[in-house]
């Protein structure tokens, strides 16, 4: 996938704002469960919110490494909620069409 434009991320910040956060980083930080739920939300809804429930002083840090490991691109970050996308591979079952 192609980095995104700034009016992408405009526009799947927009899409994203009625989201609910659907993974929790927690306690333990970046887990290998972490990553598989964040992969597996990924992989069902293209767009997904990360909410720092600890480490908000290092969020920045750490949406970049989940997005890295889970190969999806780091929409925006608000307040501590981090926005992440991942265009499905298969264009058929694709939810979200980015410009």
């Amino acid at each position: 996938m192609e980095p995104l434009k700034g009016s992408q991320r405009k526009y799947l910040r927009a899409q994203a704002h009625h989201l609910k956060p659907l993974v929790m980083v927690g306690a333990k930080g970046v887990t290998e469960q972490l990553l598989g739920s964040v992969d597996l939300a990924l992989k069902d809804h293209e767009l997904i919110k990360v909410k720092f429930g600890e480490f908000k002083e290092a969020k920045k840090e750490i949406s970049a490494e989940i997005a890295q490991a889970t190969k999806s691109e780091l929409v925006g970050l608000i307040g501590n909620i981090a926005i992440l996308y991942r265009q499905h591979h298969d264009p058929k079952k694709r939810k979200i069409h980015v410009a």
